[in-house]
């Protein structure tokens, strides 16, 4: 069974401390979780509703409106003057497990993930039968024939950290001498806070040249469209259309209300700037009471989390925020060498944050 090569979904280990949690006299704060709780914008819900008489068979490559507003938001936000290949994905995650597979990676080739990451990097290289190669550094991965795709993630899910445009040319580079493609997962690139992210579609980084390039976005996060599942890949045209030619065979189709609901979504920039003073206010409350609770803060200058140590086993700081009605993720869901992390996420109502922080400096 497919199922038997992969590992244990990562959120079902924390059912334990879940119940611990919410056993809580004041309810449980779950912060595990990078899921939206804030209202679908109503320009959103509006397009949506409005597109809601579709019987027919949606569009794999999306609706030429949706590709033209995919195209603009990516010039406007990113920094891309060229002509990407856009295509709607039925939200990113299946996107990042699925594209290995879809690229034709196959047994005896590598793809190169972050130390550090979303465990679905992972799960994706193992569905297609290939080899995982955890670095961060080029010079770790030596003259390696066998690498097919390389993974960067900016801003980075669990750790909030930014790389720089001069470190997304050199990996950009360093791909294209050796024919292996760049995938950009770039979900969080509305979310800088201390660091402005740089998308791999940038001028700075590609001069508008996307040969060997994909980056990888998503309106969960952006626009609290996590319930509708949308997102999109964008950069090789070359790669785009083989995407395309095997997701129509798949049936990988974005739902044409979604489709309607995503050009509303990329169109308007104020309810963007609404949820980011919602989670600015909630990063700077748990921020300092995590401080004030022994905790140290690193990396997350930008992104949806607090990457958080106790200097301890993370099990054990999940265990002690759990008799505290909190649940918070794991380092070790993200790889070997976040043991002694856990990632907080800022997705919860104010009225938890508030429950939360009052627990966290009692």
């Amino acid at each position: 069974m497919l199922s038997a090569t992969l590992p244990d979904f990562p959120w079902d280990l924390l059912e334990p401390a879940k119940a611990v949690a919410a056993a809580h006299p004041g309810g449980i704060v779950d912060l595990s979780v990078g899921t939206p709780v804030d209202p679908v914008p109503a320009v959103v819900r509006a397009a949506l509703a409005g597109a809601s008489d579709a019987p027919g068979y949606p569009l794999t490559a999306g609706t030429p409106a949706l590709r033209a507003a995919i195209a603009s938001w990516l010039a406007r936000s990113c920094g891309a003057s060229g002509t990407p290949g856009v295509l709607p994905t039925i939200g990113s995650k299946e996107l990042v497990a699925w594209l290995p597979t879809l690229l034709g990676v196959r047994p005896g080739d590598v793809v190169v993930i972050p130390r550090v990451c979303y465990p679905t990097y992972e799960v994706g290289v193992k569905l297609a039968g290939a080899e995982v190669v955890r670095a961060d550094a080029l010079t770790a991965l030596g003259p390696d024939p066998r690498v097919k795709l390389i993974w960067i993630n900016s801003p980075a899910n669990p750790t909030g950290r930014v790389l720089p445009a001069a470190h997304l040319r050199k990996v950009v580079d360093w791909a294209r001498e050796r024919g292996a493609l760049v995938a950009s997962d770039e979900c969080y690139h509305s979310l800088g806070w201390e660091e402005t992210p740089v998308s791999v579609l940038s001028d700075e980084v590609t001069g508008g040249d996307y040969t060997g390039v994909l980056a990888v976005h998503s309106l969960s996060k952006r626009s609290n469209l996590a319930g509708y599942r949308a997102g999109f890949v964008a950069g090789d045209p070359a790669v785009v259309r083989e995407l395309l030619a095997v997701r129509k065979h798949a049936g990988m189709i974005v739902p044409a209300p979604v489709q309607a609901a995503m050009i509303a979504a990329l169109e308007d920039e104020q309810h963007v700037a609404e949820q980011r003073e919602r989670y600015a206010s909630r990063r700077s409350a748990l921020r300092a009471a995590l401080t004030s609770a022994g905790f140290r803060i690193e990396e997350s200058t930008a992104g949806l989390y607090l990457w958080s140590t106790r200097g301890e086993d993370c099990w054990k700081t999940v265990d002690w925020l759990a008799e505290r009605g909190i649940l918070a993720a794991p380092g070790a869901f993200y790889g070997p060498s976040a043991a002694q992390h856990v990632r907080v996420a800022l997705t919860a109502t104010d009225e938890r944050v508030a429950a939360a922080v009052a627990r966290l400096t009692s």
